[in-house]
């Protein structure tokens, strides 16, 4: 770090422009993300559910249609009135777009047309299956949907695809509204924290240029593995929030130490050292916490993973690089465009008073305030002992959304849309399974509590493909696992799947891998923190607090989002929450949780190494950082809670969740119950043994 730090101050222009120039020809190659990127991914591809899902489509071809359009019958007319009309529009529709098949209403007849008619008999369905291999790409399925409409004729349009595409252009309208919102705002605040106007652009710029970077990224990560459409406002959100925390870090102690009378060169070098080594310490704790979602098997959730270490990355390398360079170029100018004189020294002056009055009346009784804050972290967790796990559906999109209105009609008025399990009967000598396998299996499936109707959809090769039809009143988790435990005939394997058992398979699977992530997030943890501070203790408590925050963050999304408690104030339905982003809010709290214990304890140890004891270096600690850690929490309270303006409802489960956390991590927890902790821990926070002393001094990063 001494020769970089030397280094950027004698070629700042040249780190400047090297910097920018590379960020800017990495985003605009990105701009072609947007097309690159996958609605898919959600289940685990090596669960009995998704198997069964790819033998039938090998099988059968493809069972799910891309497109589902549903025509009314207007006002004294009937379905077969219209028919003609439909069906020459199918057949145009056949002329113009490349597709494998359309099968309708009208183009079947007796018991195969059935399930294409409503309930009340008012309204058909024709179903697209799109041929992707042939000239056409995702960006034409709004076209394809206009196309299927017939004049005078409500025209509906729902279907796997379009509602994956209706997902994605509401993931790039949020995109370009949050930012919108968020960088303006951070300007402001930012400039209330500082009292300049140009301390505060240098956060801001270099967050932008990590979000451009990010763009960079995410498109060479197309080009390796598949990558969430989500993964682009996780990265681009995440990445521009934690480069302007970065910036506010390294502004702030820049600052400091032009204060204590360095020159500029002396300032950057010692901003570098330490709070540069901080930065770069925090990116690498973060990118642990992130790699624990890499061990997952959906291809979401490692996208996700992969979209936040990128934007981790990202501003930690431009945080030690086009920062220091212009902090080099700036000089005490960084204090220019003051909005009020004396705002600077006052400001700081304030805010080190208030903190350390603060932390002085905490360790005054650290009993009463440790006890008590746990014992409300743990009340406000509680909620979490009835957790359950769901699924991403279309009812996460806004309820004025085409294709989740055309989804609803689907699934309320065709009794063809309801829930059900496909099952595979194989006959495990390589023939058919025989009539008679078929008919008694199919009355032992009848006779399970949930299932209304089963029905053989086809037999091929040595596969006989059926359908459950579930009725509505057993959960469909038990009664996927109702089925599984249906023995089949003597000489036949089965296998289950469908919707539910794909629901179920994978909350089983990121149940199952969930502890494999905690222990890839807690044991480099510990390592790091040690590395860091020397101690065995501070490390052990840093894990713990962030467990107490994650406990405290999702009691309050349980009690919110899936027991209803001011859902309707948010615009969500009450739902089980969704696993993905449980697994991504656990590593991004985990992750921001110990960065900010590193930012805090970090001016502990500096303070602990230059002779203080262990009182005083909690009180300069604090006193220091305290305001940089609440602002850098705020900031990130406003980038990351732009998620809230969504319409979709898991990006307002994030937002919400990430609110959540950062309140009670960056105040409550951090400022407060640490604080009380090292007070009564004494001595003993500085602890380790004798040969775990001799490595840190050997091989440990610490100041």
């Amino acid at each position: 770090m001494t020769r970089w730090a030397a280094f950027v101050v004698s070629r700042k222009w040249w780190v400047l422009a090297v910097a920018v120039a590379a960020v800017v020809l990495s985003g605009l190659w990105g701009l072609g993300v947007f097309g690159k990127m996958s609605q898919e991914g959600y289940f685990d591809p090596d669960s009995e559910s998704a198997r069964v899902t790819t033998l039938i489509n090998e099988k059968l071809g493809q069972q799910s249609p891309d497109i589902v359009a549903i025509y009314t019958a207007p006002d004294g007319r009937t379905i077969d009135d219209i028919g003609p009309e439909v069906q020459e529009r199918l057949s145009g529709f056949q002329q113009e777009w490349p597709t494998d098949s359309i099968v309708s209403y009208w183009s079947v007849s007796g018991s195969a047309a059935e399930p294409l008619l409503s309930l009340d008999g008012t309204k058909a369905i024709a179903t697209v299956f799109v041929d992707w291999n042939s000239d056409v790409d995702l960006a034409d399925i709004d076209a394809m949907a206009e196309d299927l409409a017939v004049p005078g004729i409500d025209s509906e349009f729902a279907g796997g695809t379009l509602v994956a595409h209706s997902f994605n252009q509401h993931l790039q309208q949020d995109l370009l509204k949050a930012e919108a919102i968020a960088i303006p705002i951070t300007l402001l605040l930012l400039v209330v924290i500082f009292g300049t106007v140009t301390a505060a652009a240098v956060p801001v710029f270099v967050g932008m240029l990590t979000v451009f970077s990010a763009l960079g990224t995410l498109r060479l990560l197309t080009e390796i593995t598949e990558i969430s459409s989500f993964a682009l406002n996780v990265a681009s959100l995440l990445g521009l929030g934690l480069a302007i925390d970065y910036g506010l870090f390294i502004v702030s102690r820049f600052r400091e130490e032009l204060g204590r009378g360095s020159d500029t060169a002396e300032a950057v070098r010692r901003t570098v050292l330490t709070a540069g080594r901080t930065v770069m310490f925090s990116g690498l704790l973060l990118v642990c916490a992130f790699a624990g979602m890499l061990v997952f098997p959906q291809p979401v959730i490692r996208s996700l993973g992969f979209g936040a270490i990128a934007s981790v990355t990202s501003a930690a390398i431009l945080s030690l690089t086009a920062i220091p360079a212009l902090l080099a170029i700036l000089g005490h100018r960084i204090n220019s465009l003051a909005w009020r004189k004396g705002a600077v020294e006052r400001g700081d002056a304030r805010a080190e008073r208030f903190w350390s009055g603060v932390v002085t009346r905490v360790m005054r009784r650290p009993v009463v305030f440790s006890v008590t804050i746990i014992a409300g972290l743990l009340v406000l967790a509680s909620p979490l002992l009835r957790v359950t796990l769901g699924e991403i559906t279309y009812t996460a999109l806004p309820a004025d959304d085409p294709s989740r209105a055309a989804t609803e009609t689907m699934y309320t008025e065709f009794a063809s849309a309801g829930d059900a399990a496909g099952i595979l009967l194989r006959g495990s000598d390589g023939q058919q399974p025989t009539t008679a396998q078929l008919s008694e299996f199919s009355r032992e499936l009848r006779a399970v509590d949930g299932i209304d109707q089963v029905r053989l959809v086809a037999t091929t090769d040595d596969v006989s493909v059926l359908t459950a039809t579930f009725t509505n009143d057993v959960p469909r988790g038990e009664l996927v696992r109702d089925i599984r435990a249906v023995d089949p005939p003597d000489g036949t394997d089965v296998m289950v799947g469908g919707g539910a058992a794909l629901t179920e398979d994978t909350n089983a699977s990121i149940v199952s891998h969930l502890p494999l992530m905690i222990t890839i997030m807690v044991v480099s943890t510990l390592i790091l923190l040690f590395l860091a501070f020397g101690s065995v203790v501070l490390p052990i408590k840093a894990v713990a607090m962030a467990g107490l925050s994650l406990a405290a963050t999702f009691g309050i999304l349980t009690w919110i989002f899936q027991e209803g408690h001011g859902a309707s104030l948010l615009g969500v339905t009450p739902n089980p929450l969704e696993p993905t982003f449980v697994v991504l809010i656990l590593a991004v709290v985990f992750g921001l949780s110990t960065d900010y214990e590193v930012f805090l304890m970090s001016r502990m140890v500096e303070a602990r190494q230059s002779g203080a004891d262990t009182e005083e270096a909690v009180r300069i600690g604090t006193a220091r950082t305290g305001r940089i850690v609440t602002a850098a929490a705020a900031l990130l309270i406003i980038v990351t809670g732009a998620f809230t303006i969504s319409g979709l409802s898991i990006m307002r489960f994030l937002g919400v969740g990430m609110i959540i956390a950062l309140i009670i991590d960056a105040t409550v927890v951090r400022m407060l119950l640490v604080p009380s902790l090292v007070k009564l821990m004494g001595e003993a926070n500085w602890w380790a043994p004798a040969w775990m002393r001799r490595i840190y001094e050997k091989v440990g990063i610490g100041h």
